[in-house]
């Protein structure tokens, strides 16, 4: 049984890692001379522009930014919920609280993934001026682990509702 509790454990505190690292890093959509991610676009290592409200579809660049970020949060209030489930449930009682909670992080990840799978070539095209060097680029490590993160807390939403409370 603890090596079942380690295993949820540590595959939980995966998943927030993925996020974190998802959320902040700078990888999303990557090339030769540049890189772009949800919060700056950097051209040779040096010359980084902030995302803000003067290019053309923030509102589609806010939406990716607060889902990442809900998800993380919510990914981290999981984690502590559980820990605190470990030491009020009654035996035999499931973790349904830390298990939606954990499907709502694997909700916002997904939603956010999918908006910038869908908006990044709009993004790009209308913001020429900021991204005209990134046409020839790919999806970035930082995007493959929001997908990533997604399926980790879809599998860990789904063993913590399936698990039950031991002795």
């Amino acid at each position: 049984m603890l090596v079942l509790l380690a295993f949820i454990i540590l595959f939980h505190i995966t998943s927030a890692a993925l996020l974190f690292i998802a959320t902040i890093d700078n990888a999303w959509w990557v090339g030769e001379e540049f890189f772009a991610d949800i919060w700056r676009v950097c051209i040779n290592n040096t010359n980084c522009t902030e995302i803000d409200d003067s290019i053309q579809e923030f509102s589609t660049v806010q939406a990716v930014q607060a889902t990442m970020i809900l998800s993380t949060i919510l990914c981290c209030i999981a984690f502590l919920i559980f820990v605190l489930q470990l030491f009020r449930l009654k035996q035999g009682e499931r973790f349904v609280l830390t298990s939606i909670i954990q499907l709502m992080s694997c909700l916002c990840v997904m939603i956010a993934a999918s908006i910038y799978t869908d908006r990044r070539e709009d993004i790009h095209k209308n913001n020429s001026r900021l991204y005209a060097l990134t046409s020839d680029g790919s999806y970035g490590y930082s995007f493959i682990l929001a997908w990533v993160a997604f399926a980790f807390t879809f599998i860990s939403g789904l063993m913590y509702l399936i698990l039950r409370k031991r002795k």
